[in-house]
């Protein structure tokens, strides 16, 4: 893949790409486990809120001109109040977390590294601004759903080595409509988090 490389953009510079994000998200987010039945037209509305961010960063995976994946973050004082509240709840100082948004990549490049690229552009990002707690949420789907594919590998190893925890209890509730449904439902959505401690009931064994 000779022509494959990375870009990074942050706040107003990501308005060029705002169209072919909402495109490329649009196609992966319709798999599993979101399944999600999007539009364009929400997903530039949505990516407004890393444009108005001045600490945000989308890190752009591309195929010569063509975007092929990207990765989303920004501060979580800049981010929607669901993914605030589970934080806010536990006492943590939302100046202190930089919340990673959502990772898309078309599945024709997925084994070459860049799951892990777009972790430690994330990151990098992250330490220079001084944040503490990096973070994300995960969507929870039930084993038996009967959409879930026979050979999907839950991505909890690749995060635990990337050095996330699970954090019992903080999960935050985000609606969409699934692929074929009429209305939206609200998703469970967990949180993971780096360089914040596990509360002391997790770290002693309680249950």
């Amino acid at each position: 893949m000779p022509d494959l490389h990375i870009e990074t953009v942050s706040g107003q510079a990501l308005l060029p790409w705002l169209d072919a994000l909402a495109r490329l998200r649009i196609q992966v987010f319709r798999e599993w486990p979101y399944l999600y039945e999007g539009s364009e037209a929400y997903e530039r509305e949505y990516l407004g809120m890393y444009a108005d961010s001045d600490r945000s960063l989308m890190v752009l995976a591309l195929d010569g001109e063509q975007v092929i994946g990207a990765s989303s973050a920004l501060p979580l004082v800049d981010a929607e109040a669901e993914f605030q509240a589970p934080f806010t709840a536990r006492g943590v100082a939302l100046d202190d977390v930089f919340y990673f948004g959502e990772s898309v990549l078309d599945a024709r490049y997925r084994g070459h590294g860049l799951g892990h690229r777009f972790f430690d552009e994330r990151e990098a990002f992250a330490g220079v601004h001084g944040f503490a707690i990096t973070t994300f949420c995960a969507v929870q789907r039930p084993a038996d759903h009967p959409a879930r594919p026979a050979h999907y590998r839950p991505l909890d190893a690749f995060w635990q080595g990337r050095g996330y925890q699970r954090q019992p209890g903080m999960v935050t509730h985000f609606p969409w409509r699934d692929i074929g449904a009429t209305v939206q439902t609200s998703k469970p959505m967990q949180f993971w988090t780096r360089g914040m401690p596990l509360p002391p009931s997790q770290v002693n064994g309680e249950s």
